[in-house]
């Protein structure tokens, strides 16, 4: 179980009628409402993400949520000259708005439930149910999330597995908190939702992980799980244990490295295990592949 940490990059929570512009500057304004009220805020100064090197920082934005009055005492966001074009980069998950600046870079708003609770339980405070809206910018390739299925323990339970990926080297961070979540702007979390679970139907969230230093390698097996252990949130009086939280598919979210856009990968849940079927005994030989060519040896492999 992991908590929540800073994605592309947070701009706000529950905003609504997002609109994204971008100068030939390398600044963007995002505009949109918030409780009733209108927001501006001018973001600059990042673009793209550095691999991972310890002693050294991450890229990130400035952000002036004044709409520019802040860094240049006008009110900016009145002259503020839009010169983006119609988005024509990768397909995003999550995307509320999106343009191509005349630069040639891509500026991408997107706006998801990412605070929702683990193990599949339904959301019962308010800051689990809100939708945090997140700004990127980019040129060139964005993060790959390479994904698979197989059987660990003997075929006894579903586990899936992949690799985490930016400009060809691996994404990850050098330290986590107790609980997981990343302690450096390297770090950067993978969320799993389960569909159709035994947690009910739709998508619930599974849990969350971060991807292995040195290798971006992540794995994750479908146990059960005791809501009272690890730092889980439950509600209350909820205690029984959970899971495993098997589904029909599975939804892997990935925070963006650097200001880079968050991306997703969505793979279909596994039968049971029959060591008698040819096809599940390759697949199997396919994961322990691919997880010691990757040079990752904290995953289970069988």
């Amino acid at each position: 179980m992991v908590g929540s940490a800073p994605a592309a990059e947070l701009i706000d929570r529950d905003a609504t009628g997002v609109t994204l512009a971008a100068n030939a500057k390398g600044e963007a304004l995002l505009t949109y409402h918030k409780g009733g009220a209108l927001k501006r805020v001018l973001v600059w100064g990042a673009i793209n993400a550095r691999n991972p090197v310890p002693g050294t920082k991450q890229v990130s934005f400035r952000l002036d949520y004044s709409g520019g009055y802040g860094k240049y005492h006008t009110k900016y966001w009145l002259s503020f000259t839009n010169t983006c074009a119609k988005y024509d980069g990768p397909v995003l998950p999550n995307v509320v708005a999106s343009c191509k600046a005349a630069d040639g870079t891509y500026w991408v708003a997107q706006e998801w439930p990412e605070p929702l609770p683990d193990l599949g339980f339904t959301p019962w405070t308010s800051g689990q149910k809100q939708d945090w809206l997140e700004v990127s910018h980019w040129s060139g390739p964005v993060a790959q999330l390479e994904v698979g299925m197989h059987w660990v323990y003997g075929g006894r339970f579903q586990s899936i597995y992949g690799r985490y990926t930016y400009a060809e080297r691996p994404v990850h961070g050098f330290g986590t908190t107790q609980l997981g979540a990343p302690t450096d702007g390297f770090g950067r979390l993978i969320f799993l939702d389960t569909f159709d679970s035994v947690y009910g139907s739709g998508w619930r969230r599974e849990n969350s992980f971060v991807p292995h230093n040195p290798s971006g390698v992540f794995c994750y097996g479908f146990y059960p799980f005791d809501p009272t252990k690890g730092g889980y949130q439950h509600p209350p009086g909820q205690t029984a244990t959970r899971g495993p939280g098997i589904g029909t598919q599975y939804r892997l979210t990935a925070q963006g490295p650097g200001v880079t856009p968050d991306v997703g990968a969505v793979v279909s849940g596994l039968h049971p295990y029959d060591g008698s079927n040819q096809a599940d005994v390759q697949l199997e030989q396919q994961a322990a592949t691919a997880i010691a060519t990757w040079g990752d040896k904290s995953c289970k492999t069988s």
